[in-house]
């Protein structure tokens, strides 16, 4: 698949439903979505409708997000050029382009074997390179590179896993679906001392179940 005419015409009609129907406003996040061809992250089958708001099933029985909904948990993180994401969930990897096309350091993480090897094989046949792309539990996070300006979790949990807060630096935000699996409530979390968090509210979704361990 190529990134044809087409592609980019669908691209920019994307972007202006994001823009006058979501109402996202921040223009690193429509850029940034005017610039990934997120048609090459699904199956060729869903290509003629990859530009609609529409999630679509992936490897490992998991899925790509609506466009909407990776536009406005994008929105939320606030994201400068320059600061280092911890990304739970790696999925496809488009939500991984979308971050670095906003110009984030990438560190990202992804527990189904499948993804993880579609993934790293689809950005780097874009040129698309996270500083940093592991295997294994999200929850868990990334230690070794913390502390992290900002944290997006892709994928809903029922618990707030306390050790990505730990990796957050003072100042910094995560991003998390938060409830059971039928629903979750998207929620902004900023560090505003070693222990205290403000907690902000964004309405229901519903993403796939974020899991422990990983699958080989």
């Amino acid at each position: 698949m190529q990134d044809s005419f087409v592609h980019k015409g669908k691209r920019k009609n994307l972007v202006d439903y994001l823009r006058n129907r979501i109402g996202i406003s921040d223009e690193n996040v429509l850029s940034a979505m005017n610039e990934v061809p997120r048609h090459l992250f699904i199956e060729s089958i869903f290509e003629d409708f990859a530009y609609e708001d529409r999630a679509f099933p992936i490897l490992a029985h998991q899925t790509i997000s609506h466009p909407s909904t990776v536009a406005e948990q994008s929105e939320l993180l606030q994201v400068k050029a320059g600061e280092k994401v911890l990304e739970i969930g790696t999925g496809c990897g488009y939500q991984t382009a979308v971050l670095i096309a906003m110009k984030a350091l990438v560190y990202t993480v992804e527990r189904q074997k499948d993804l993880f090897d579609f993934s790293k094989r689809k950005l780097r046949e874009l040129n698309v390179i996270p500083k940093f792309q592991s295997f294994g539990d999200g929850f868990a996070g990334l230690p070794t590179f913390a502390p992290f300006d900002k944290i997006i979790v892709t994928c809903g949990a029922s618990v707030l896993p306390t050790e990505l807060l730990k990796q957050l630096k003072v100042g910094g935000k995560m991003v998390i679906p938060l409830g059971p699996t039928d629903e979750q409530v998207l929620y902004r979390f900023t560090k505003i001392s070693p222990t205290e968090f403000e907690k902000e509210e964004f309405g229901a979704y519903k993403f796939v179940p974020m899991l422990g361990n990983t699958n080989q």
